[in-house]
């Protein structure tokens, strides 16, 4: 099971039409809801007033612990802070743009390694 844990849906799209014939324009495939809560990077200030700022990334907030059958796609700041622990987390892969260049999903989901 994949649940999504961006604060939006996740649109895949798909490059081939429904009757099996390759096309230049994409086709929606899934939209994946997002859960309640997503999952978000949370961040520690480490220096008061400095220039710049020490700030600490990478404690994860709202992301459930893993379980067997179940994937998360998460931003990808998630991912990366959590690469070397998690391999359960997705990211949205390969951006779909609509004519005036505005994200509008992706073709496929990627695991950061």
């Amino acid at each position: 099971m994949i649940l999504n844990l961006t604060p939006h849906p996740i649109r895949l799209y798909t490059d081939v039409r429904e009757d099996g014939i390759d096309d230049l324009e994409p086709h929606l495939r899934q939209v994946i809801e997002p859960e309640p809560t997503p999952a978000r990077l949370a961040t520690i200030e480490l220096g008061g007033g400095m220039w710049p700022e020490l700030v600490e990334f990478g404690h994860a907030q709202n992301l459930p612990p893993k379980r067997d059958g179940y994937q998360y796609i998460v931003a990808l700041v998630v991912a990366l802070a959590l690469a070397d622990r998690r391999n359960d987390l997705l990211v949205p892969y390969r951006e779909v743009r609509n004519a005036t260049g505005t994200v509008i999903g992706c073709r496929t989901l990627a695991q950061p390694v």
